[in-house]
C-alpha cells in the first residue's frame, strides 16, 4: 500500500486520485474506531463497561493496552482501554505521580492531547510512549495563588497590628467616657490626641490592600474606629459643658507664740 500512496502521477494516473484514496483510508481507520467504541463506555475508574442500550446485543470489551508514561525520571506502565480518554487517563495516573488530573499534560507524538480526545483514534496502542508534565497553565495559576496569599497573609499580620493598638485606644476613650459621666471634666487635649491617633490607624487601614478574607478583617477594624472616633466627638461636646473642679485648701492659722525673755549675765 505504501508503494501505491507514492506512485508518480507520471504513469498517467491522476494524483488528486491517490489523494482521496489516501483520506478515504484515513476515514475508514476512524470509523473503525468508533465502531469499536459504540456500544461501550468508560468509566470514572478506568472501567470500560457496556453501554446500557435496550435490545443491544452483547458484546466483548476491547482488551485492555498498556502505556508506557514517561515523568521526570520515572516510567509507569499503565493498563488502560483503548477506548478510554485522555482525561481518564490522567485519573489513573494521579494516584500513581500524586499530580492531580487538573495539573497534568499528557503528549503524545510531540503533541499536547486534550481531555476528551480518545487513545485509539489518536493511534495510541499497546506499549506506545507517552509524555506526562505538569502543566504550564498550572504552574502559573499556582504562583498566582502563592503570590494571592502572600498579600493576603501580609494583610492579615498588618490588620492585627492596628487591631492591637485601637484595643488600647478604644480602652482610654471608655475611661474618658466613665470620667466625663460622672461629671469630671476631662483635659481636651485628651481628647483631641486620641481622634488624631486613631485617624492615623484609619488611614493606615485604607493602605491595606482588600485581598480575600484579609479584608473582611480590615473592615471591621475600620468600623471600630470610626466609632470610637464619633464616641468622642460626643464626648467633646459634652465635657465643654461641664464645669472646671477648683480644688481650694483651707489653710489653718496659728498665733505667734509668746517670746520667752532671756536674761544676759556680763
Amino acid at each position: 500500500m505504501a508503494s501505491v500512496m507514492h506512485r508518480s502521477s507520471s504513469d498517467g494516473g491522476s494524483s488528486s486520485g491517490w489523494s482521496d484514496a489516501a483520506a478515504a483510508v484515513a476515514a475508514a481507520a476512524v470509523a473503525a474506531a468508533a465502531e469499536e467504541r459504540a456500544g461501550w463506555e468508560v468509566r470514572p475508574s478506568g472501567m470500560v463497561v457496556q453501554a446500557r442500550e435496550d435490545g443491544a446485543p452483547p458484546r466483548p470489551p476491547p482488551p485492555e493496552i498498556r502505556v508506557r508514561v514517561k515523568y521526570g525520571g520515572a516510567r509507569h506502565e499503565v493498563p488502560v482501554s483503548p477506548i478510554a480518554t485522555f482525561g481518564q487517563l490522567k485519573k489513573l495516573l494521579a494516584s500513581r505521580t500524586g499530580l492531580q488530573p487538573a495539573d497534568q499534560q499528557l503528549t503524545y507524538k510531540g503533541r499536547a492531547r486534550g481531555n476528551t480526545e480518545y487513545l485509539d483514534a489518536c493511534g495510541v496502542k499497546n506499549k506506545s510512549k507517552l509524555v506526562l508534565a505538569e502543566d504550564p497553565a498550572s504552574l502559573e495559576r499556582r504562583y498566582i495563588e502563592r503570590q494571592k496569599n502572600a498579600k493576603m497573609e501580609s494583610a492579615n499580620r498588618a490588620s492585627g497590628a492596628i487591631a492591637l493598638e485601637v484595643d488600647k485606644l478604644a480602652d482610654q476613650v471608655t475611661s474618658i467616657d466613665k470620667s466625663i459621666s460622672r461629671g469630671n471634666k476631662v483635659a481636651e487635649v485628651q481628647i483631641t490626641t486620641l481622634i488624631e491617633l486613631l485617624m492615623r490607624h484609619a488611614v493606615k487601614l485604607e493602605s491595606i490592600p482588600a485581598v480575600g478574607d484579609s479584608s473582611s478583617q480590615r473592615n471591621i477594624q475600620a468600623k471600630r474606629v470610626q466609632k470610637c472616633v464619633e464616641t468622642l466627638d460626643v464626648l467633646k461636646v459634652s465635657n465643654a459643658r461641664l464645669q472646671a473642679v477648683v480644688v481650694t485648701t483651707k489653710w489653718e492659722t496659728f498665733e505667734a507664740p509668746a517670746t520667752t525673755q532671756w536674761e544676759l549675765f556680763d
